[in-house]
């Protein structure tokens, strides 16, 4: 039973999976880094720190017997698929994955944090083979707001081109500032969710957007200027959440206008919001991930190894190869 590891340590979390290609199953283990009470995330030096403590007690909760049949480990080298992409904390994956091919003699092959993101979502959502052709993809979190073209690439799995993106805040970085103004903790997307529940309030919301990409840098404001008015933070919740959702609507109409009827796929932390996700869902009959596959998540690179080293055979469905 050829088996495939994945590592994913990101701005957010730290992250290890294995995927088993004949039963197509993925197990995965991860944790959050710690972030102090009204902070806003870590400075790369403490990621680093955090990662290299969590990520050998996550492997060792992930894996309490040997693997049988290691195959290829995946791993996340970058934050994006772009020239320059770089973050420190991503050293700690790409330096254990490379350690354990030295001892085992798996091959590693490294890929983006972004088309880690991609293919957890669609692993997800049951729809694996839509990589064979040209789809749309957007990777919402706290780093980045980005509609991707993605297309079949031989070396790459999946080659992108950004169709839009934020020109300034991005969509986590605003989920999360807000939450922080109501008192919540770090990273604050699901306690704002759960805020955002309790109110039913209608908000007629136009976004800005130039030339497919948003700009979300005055939500933040809109937001604080709710509060200090007297609108209760369930209402305000709702605002900041519809706010995103309509950006997010905005872009893929854009983008489905520029390249054509395709397939979307959304994936990324904010993506696993529930009220934004009815919405999309509906309106553009897009895929979305489960939320343990949309949040930070090694999935996609253990799924990025086996598609390399042939564990995932192309077709009009996917067939194993034992």
């Amino acid at each position: 039973m050829p088996e495939y590891l994945g590592l994913d340590t990101s701005n957010y979390t730290t992250s290890c999976a294995v995927f088993e290609s004949c039963e197509f199953t993925i197990r995965q283990e991860k944790q959050l880094l710690p972030v102090k009470p009204c902070e806003a995330g870590l400075r790369q030096s403490d990621a680093v720190f955090h990662h290299t403590k969590q990520l050998p007690i996550l492997m060792e909760k992930l894996l309490p017997e040997k693997l049988c049949s290691l195959s290829a480990i995946g791993v996340s080298v970058r934050p994006r698929s772009v020239e320059g992409s770089y973050m420190p904390c991503f050293l700690c994956g790409d330096t254990l994955a490379r350690g354990i091919g030295a001892v085992t003699g798996a091959k590693v092959y490294g890929t983006s944090h972004q088309v880690g993101h991609i293919l957890a979502a669609l692993y997800s959502a049951g729809k694996l083979e839509i990589i064979e052709r040209p789809f749309i993809a957007f990777h919402v979190s706290g780093g980045t707001t980005d509609c991707l073209l993605c297309e079949p690439d031989e070396e790459l799995v999946i080659r992108i081109s950004e169709l839009g993106t934020s020109l300034d805040l991005k969509a986590g970085q605003a989920v999360d500032r807000i939450g922080l103004m109501m008192g919540l903790q770090f990273p604050c997307g699901k306690a704002l969710e759960e805020l955002a529940a309790n109110s039913d309030r209608e908000w007629k919301i136009k976004p800005v957007i130039k030339d497919g990409s948003c700009c979300l840098s005055g939500l933040q404001n809109q937001c604080e200027k709710l509060l200090r008015d007297g609108v209760s933070q369930g209402d305000v919740a709702l605002y900041c959440l519809r706010a995103v959702e309509a950006a997010v609507s905005a872009m893929t109409e854009y983008a489905l206008a520029k390249v054509g009827d395709m397939p979307v796929i959304y994936a990324g932390g904010v993506m696993s919001n529930r009220l934004i996700r009815q919405v999309l869902e509906k309106r553009f009959g897009a895929y979305f991930a489960e939320p343990q596959f949309s949040c930070d998540n090694a999935a996609g690179t253990a799924v990025y190894a086996a598609i390399k080293d042939g564990g995932i055979q192309c077709g009009n469905t996917y067939n194993i190869t034992a």
